[in-house]
């Protein structure tokens, strides 16, 4: 048996999860998971680096005792987060998360040097305050990027970890504002106009390509690149056709379609969506909304009393709800979900019931206004809305999902994600001749149902 290793890490939590073929089908193992990585360090949010790492090799050492080593190991992780190295290879800490808020009031300055329309002509990349290149400019500001001799964003640090080399690759480094779109390398000219260092940066490297062999360990195994974003992996398990929608849901969903060209339009611009990269050069042209983070931080203020099943319940059964912007800064990183969204609606005393069926229709709605701005901005006729990742065993949000759009939709992979990362070590191992025929694999694989 050849076994793959998805290291799969999203902004709460992570899982190792082994990966093989067998009798034609893709098998799935989870066989690690950890969380607890975010700490708030003197008012910051920040990535508790050593632990995260720690937990990588727990995972990895889990395969060696289980008997089961990996043939190759990938990881991904969410975007646009990063770790600077000095000329010494040190970390230089801390490294923000994105929810920090000291993004906040950088955007007007960095769009005084650049504006926000240069930077979408450039990178097709969507507003956000958390874009890497704001990050980059705080550094920068603060003087930390002086000190910098490599960076590497949360995945391509993690192999660094685990191999001692160092590579960036496409499609995380694609979601830091300033890998330019047609090129697909670094913009030099953004990065000359905000005076931020070139020679931190590495040559771009694509996925299904080898970064080095892991070292610290009593076995061999070969560490490749995914598609390192996470979304990137999971629209790379995702077919749906030229005429469909994903819906990447998770702790963010995001709602896009797959181009083989970017959209750098006026009209994408005003509409904020992202052209990010994918596997083979793909570009995944969505927009991001915060998803089931909104639900998570809702759970977490009523002490975890309720299961997400009994929150759906909870929901399905309430007859009311209100219509807010699942995107407002307010839902960021709020003390309290509960308070933040009772001072939206301006209800003090909103029952629990109602503010968890107003997140439900919420998100459908913001599904359905992105799917009819796809069809208008791309010209494209959708038929079909296909939900993968954890999110898609929600079967009230699958259900409102369809209601709203009025679009056939998908449920499945759950493991998305997982399963588009194991995809890009088998193309690398040519057990799997190309993304076509993995695809096909992917569907036959697992249970994918019609709402």
């Amino acid at each position: 048996m050849i076994y793959h290793l998805a290291i799969d890490i999203g902004a709460s939590s992570g899982r190792h999860i082994l990966g093989y073929v067998e009798n034609g089908k893709i098998k799935l193992e989870e066989i690690y998971r950890f969380e607890d990585y975010l700490k708030d360090e003197n008012g910051s949010l920040v990535w508790d680096v050593e632990k995260l790492v720690s937990e990588v090799k727990a995972g990895i050492k889990k395969c060696g005792e289980l008997g089961k080593i990996p043939a190759t190991i990938a990881i991904d992780t969410w975007g646009v987060d990063y770790v600077l190295l000095d000329e010494n290879k040190k970390e230089l800490l801390p490294a923000f998360s994105y929810r920090d808020n000291r993004n906040n009031l950088i955007q007007p300055e960095v769009a005084d040097i650049i504006s926000q329309e240069e930077l979408y002509k450039r990178t097709g990349i969507q507003k956000a305050n958390y874009n890497t290149v704001y990050q980059l400019y705080c550094d920068k500001k603060s003087g930390k990027l002086d000190k910098a001799k490599f960076f590497l964003m949360m995945p391509d640090y993690i192999a660094f970890k685990l191999t001692g080399e160092i590579k960036n690759e496409y499609t995380e480094a694609s979601t830091s504002n300033l890998i330019n779109a047609q090129t697909k390398t670094w913009d030099e000219e953004i990065l000359d106009k905000l005076s931020i260092r070139k020679d931190i940066f590495s040559e771009v490297s694509v996925p299904c390509t080898k970064v080095g062999t892991l070292t610290g360990f009593d076995f061999e195994s070969e560490v490749i690149l995914a598609p390192s974003h996470d979304t990137a992996s999971a629209v790379a398990a995702c077919s749906v056709g030229d005429n469909g929608v994903y819906i990447s849901s998770g702790t963010w969903s995001l709602i896009g379609t797959e181009n083989l060209s970017p959209v750098l339009t006026d009209e994408a611009l005003k509409a904020n969506f992202t052209n990010e990269g994918g596997i083979n050069y793909r570009y995944r042209f969505l927009k991001n909304y915060m998803g089931m983070w909104l639900l998570q931080c809702i759970r977490r203020d009523l002490k975890k009393q309720y299961s997400y099943d009994e929150m759906m319940l909870m929901a399905q059964s309430c007859g009311r709800f209100e219509i807010i912007d699942t995107n407002d800064t307010a839902f960021l990183a709020p003390e309290s979900m509960i308070k933040a969204i009772r001072s939206y609606l301006g209800d003090e005393s909103l029952p629990i019931d109602i503010i968890i069926n107003s997140v439900y229709h919420s998100l459908a709605k913001a599904y359905a206004d992105v799917v009819k701005d796809i069809e208008r901005i791309s010209n494209k006729t959708i038929n079909t809305v296909n939900i993968v990742g954890g999110g898609s065993k929600d079967e009230y949000l699958n259900r409102l999902t369809a209601e709203y759009t009025g679009k056939k939709v998908l449920a499945g992979p759950v493991e998305a994600t997982a399963t588009g990362n194991i995809i890009s070590q088998l193309l690398y191992s040519k057990e799997v001749a190309s993304l076509e025929k993995a695809r096909q694999l992917v569907k036959v694989s697992f249970d994918i149902k019609e709402v």
